[in-house]
């Protein structure tokens, strides 16, 4: 790929991943490509037309939240919708001077945090009033002096884990409670992407632009061992999702190599490649199943997490980007988003769409 300024780099990551309150239904769904595969009908998606630049979302025991960096062309700052996540509807909005990407949510769901990609900068906001309370901004710039982007913001333990968009890429590592910088992880390869945690070996995986996996101990912030596909080919790896009880491990990559890789934990090694194009992923326990979206297909799988098997898809108008399972498992959320013009404006605005599970 070519070289980028860490802020052209932070955007090209992003766009990688990359207000009435009527619902409008999205396409049906398409026949299951397993022929053996269930017929149940499921209910229709909704999907609603909300604004511009939307990307991930967190979900509180109140409200669905909807990170918006607006529009890339002529407009500062972006918007952190707040959605009734039974209808849709906006209960809620707070303007920031700065625009939204990433997100995370402390577990009692009393505060969430955004990642300002552009500006290499996080903030905390409280979930119930949408103010923003805090802001950090890290030290981290390019050769051209612009900031390292902050992409992905994980929260384990009362830390938070940000990934640095930079070459090479960094993982910073803030206390929550304060949001004070306690501890930068270095040398984390080009763009770290993606970042989760396993409960089943106790470390922190990050995923980064040169097609490796950072297997990190939370205890030392260590980088431990690195982990690659180990077929010599080139691959961007942007998102993670993990299945606890077996161990594995899935990640995406949307550009190089266009195939969801499943690792084995325990062995660091690839043990299936799910081929197609792949951006966004989770894993749902309660109903044994994965969910990707396809950016380029337009599309939403639904798989069997046990044979990889597709149960189901949805296809849409625009492309499928970040996606959010709802904690009983039951509804999937996913942001679409509109193909851009040359000069950085877009067709029309993204979607969120709501899919009941049945």
């Amino acid at each position: 790929m070519k070289s980028f300024s860490p802020r052209k780099a932070a955007l090209a990551v992003v766009a990688a991943f990359s207000l009435a309150a009527c619902q409008t239904p999205a396409k049906k769904p398409e026949a299951p490509v397993n022929s053996a595969a269930t017929a149940k009908a499921q209910a229709q998606p909704a999907e609603r037309a909300l604004g511009d630049g939307l990307y991930e979302m967190a979900w509180t025991p109140k409200a669905l939240y909807v990170a918006s960096a607006q529009s890339f062309k002529n407009v500062n700052g972006g918007i952190l919708y707040r959605l009734d996540p039974a209808t849709l509807a906006t209960t809620g909005e707070t303007h920031t001077d700065l625009k939204n990407f990433g997100m995370a949510v402390e577990p009692d769901g009393s505060v969430f945090y955004t990642t300002n990609s552009l500006d290499g900068t996080i903030s905390k906001v409280d979930a119930e009033s949408g103010k923003v309370l805090k802001r950090l901004a890290f030290s981290e710039k390019g050769k051209d002096g612009s900031p390292y982007g902050a992409r992905e913001i994980f929260w384990h333990e009362g830390k938070l884990y940000v990934g640095g968009v930079g070459d090479p890429g960094v993982i910073w590592v803030v206390d929550a409670k304060t949001l004070k910088l306690s501890k930068t992880i270095r040398n984390a390869g080009k763009w770290v992407t993606g970042i989760i945690y396993s409960p089943v070996t106790d470390r922190l995986y990050a995923a980064n632009g040169g097609g490796e996996v950072l297997v990190i101990n939370p205890r030392t912030q260590k980088i431990e061992k690195r982990w690659t596909a180990g077929d010599g080919k080139a691959y961007l790896l942007l998102n993670l999702a993990e299945d606890p009880a077996t161990g594995r491990l899935f990640v995406t990559d949307n550009s190089k190599a266009k195939t969801t890789l499943v690792f084995d934990e325990r062995s660091g090694k690839v043990i299936k490649r799910i081929e197609g194009d792949a951006l966004g992923i989770k894993f749902n326990a309660k109903r044994n199943e994965l969910y990707i979206s396809q950016r380029e297909s337009r599309k939403v799988l639904q798989l069997d997490a046990t044979s990889y098997a597709v149960k189901n898809s949805w296809s849409f108008d625009s492309s499928p980007n970040s996606l959010l399972v709802s904690p009983d498992g039951q509804t999937l959320y996913v942001t679409l988003k509109q193909d851009f013009n040359k000069d950085d404006s877009t067709k029309g605005k993204d979607s969120v769409v709501r899919i009941a599970l049945k």
